[in-house]
This record gives C-alpha cells, sequence and structure tokens, in this order.
C-alpha cells in the first residue's frame, strides 16, 4: 500500500496476518563495527527463518561474504522487507531508492538521533521478532519530487524524503528568489536560501532554521527562509498538494541540495519546481510507537520529569 498525494502519512498500528520471508540488509558500512553489527544481524535474522540478503554495496565495503547479495532493483522485485542499521541519512537514501518499489523498511539505529530509524541497535533481539511475525505498526511517509528546469529544458532531477534546500554560494552574499505556489505569486526574497521540508524534513534543516515541527501526519509542507534578509518573512505550512517553483533572480554559486545527499549548481534564470512524488516511504515501528515518544527522546523534553 502506497501513499498518495491527499494522503502522505498514515500510521496503522495492528497485527498483520502473514510474516516476513525474505529480508534484505542494508548497512552504514563507513561506521565502526559495521562488519560486526550487521553480520550479527544476518544471522540473527536467519536463525528467525527468514533468507536474508545483503544489499550488494553493504557486501562490498563491509566484507561479508556468506550471504547472497542483491542490488536495490532486485530488493524491490524479490524481498518483502529491508533492514537498515545506520542512522536516519542512511534510510533516507536507501528510503529514496526503495520508495518506488512499495517495500517496507525497518530502522535500526547506529547513529545518534534517530528520527526514522527509531529501533536501537542494542534492542534489536527483543524488538524484531515480533515485528518479523507480522505484529507492527505502518506508517506512510510522503516525499517530494524536484526538479531543476534550465531555458525550457530539465537539467537535473531527484527525489527527497526530507527536504529541498537551495542555498546561496560559499562565496557570494545573500540570493534573491522568486517564489510561486500553484502558478501564485507568493514572494521575492532576499535570504541565505529557501527550505521546503516534508513533516518528515521539519525536524531537520527547517527545524535549525526556525521552521514548526509537523506532524507526519499533517498532509503539508514547510516552506522556511533561512536568514532572510526581510524579517517578517517567516516560515509557513503549505498544502501537499501544491507546486513551489522557486526561481533564481540574482546570486552566484546557488545551488539546490536534496535531502543533502544530492547536490546541482544552478544558474540565474533556472526554476526549481516541487511537487509530491508518485511513491512514499513505507515505516515499519513496534507496536505502540509513538510519534510523540520520538520527539520526547530525540528532543530531551522534559528529561526530569517522571
Amino acid at each position: 500500500m502506497k501513499p498518495s498525494a491527499s494522503d502522505p502519512a498514515r500510521t496503522s498500528p495492528q497485527a498483520h496476518p502473514s510474516r516476513f520471508h525474505h529480508v534484505a540488509l542494508i548497512g552504514k558500512f563507513q561506521a565502526a563495527d559495521t562488519h560486526r553489527d550487521l553480520h550479527g544481524l544476518a544471522v540473527f535474522l536467519t536463525a528467525q527463518g527468514l533468507e536474508v540478503s545483503l544489499e550488494r554495496e553493504t557486501a562490498l565495503n563491509t566484507g561479508i561474504g556468506d550471504f547472497p547479495t542483491v542490488d536495490v532493483d532486485a530488493i524491490g522485485r524479490q524481498c518483502d522487507l529491508a533492514v537498515v542499521v545506520g542512522g536516519d541519512g542512511t534510510m533516507l537514501g536507501v528510503g529514496r531508492r526503495l520508495a518506488s518499489h512499495g517495500v517496507p523498511m525497518i530502522g535500526v539505529n547506529q547513529g545518534r538521533v534517530g528520527f526514522i530509524t527509531d529501533i536501537a541497535l542494542e534492542d534489536y533481539r527483543d524488538v524484531l521478532p515480533p515485528m518479523l511475525a507480522g505484529e507492527y505498526d505502518q506508517e506512510l511517509r510522503g516525499m517530494m519530487q524536484a526538479q531543476v528546469w534550465r531555458e525550457g529544458h530539465c537539467v537535473f532531477e531527484a527525489s527527497a524524503l526530507n527536504d529541498v534546500v537551495v542555498n546561496r554560494g560559499s562565496a557570494s552574499g545573500m540570493i534573491e528568489l522568486r517564489i510561486e505556489v500553484n502558478d501564485h505569486f507568493v514572494a521575492n526574497q532576499r535570504a541565505d536560501g529557501l527550505i521546503i521540508a516534508s513533516p518528515t524534513g521539519s525536524t531537520a534543516y527547517a527545524m535549525s532554521a526556525g521552521g514548526p515541527i509537523v506532524h507526519p501526519s499533517v498532509a503539508g509542507w514547510v516552506m522556511a527562509p533561512i536568514a532572510p534578509h526581510t524579517l517578517s518573512n517567516r516560515p509557513i505550512v503549505l498544502p501537499f498538494e501544491c507546486e513551489v517553483v522557486i526561481e533564481i533572480v540574482r546570486g552566484l554559486g546557488a545551488t539546490a541540495n536534496f535531502d543533502m545527499q544530492s547536490l546541482t549548481s544552478l544558474l540565474k534564470g533556472d526554476r526549481i519546481t516541487v511537487r509530491a512524488a508518485a511513491h512514499g516511504l513505507r515505516l515499519l515501528h513496534p507496536i505502540g510507537w509513538n510519534y510523540f515518544d520520538t520527539l520526547r527522546k530525540k528532543l530531551h523534553w522534559n528529561e526530569g520529569a517522571a
């Protein structure tokens, strides 16, 4: 089941009748102890009666050679679950590639923050067995699709789960942007940049720029300026189904970033369009998972409270 443009995020807490059979294991292979952690998890999943395959780049970079390997397209065709070990950045990179296949994903947190990789590495032996047997909460997260247009031609295209960010160049001053929403002029804005963030990305760069935290079930985006020249330029929440167009009016060396993992250079007159992607991300959580628990833990709210 995939999220539509009008239903970007929904949680369904329930026990599902069928268990998983073939799981792909994907890891952040740059991290310390990754070989040990991934190999231990692979052995554990095998002991649960699952067929286990390692994503090809993960296997090559960790040296784990005693399990079959699959590329991302093969995961989409052959596997009914992906377990991702790492931080949110790892999940973002993998999620964009797997979203179109509709493969559900479980995140095991090997990083520090972990808003969408919510199972602690040391807890997976207790948490995963009921999930693998079909007892989990499912959440559908909407994504964005962005294009860069130059003189009538699309010169770059990428999807994003967190955000699309237009930034000024490192050696230049502010950039000037013309912003339209659904073909309606909104503003000309001078700033260090502009962020279009999904609810998932509202706890990332947009939050640092003063934007609100948006619950993932809200069908909206945050449009947040980065250090605007005019302080009345404030973050605004837009409907999920809108199209945002950002035109580079003035500014040398501007760039567009997509989840801070892919980047392209921009020229004066370039237009960046952002709209809802056709596919979304399926995240699985342990039964009883709650977004507010995640916020409280990760943002250290009320640490002294009972």
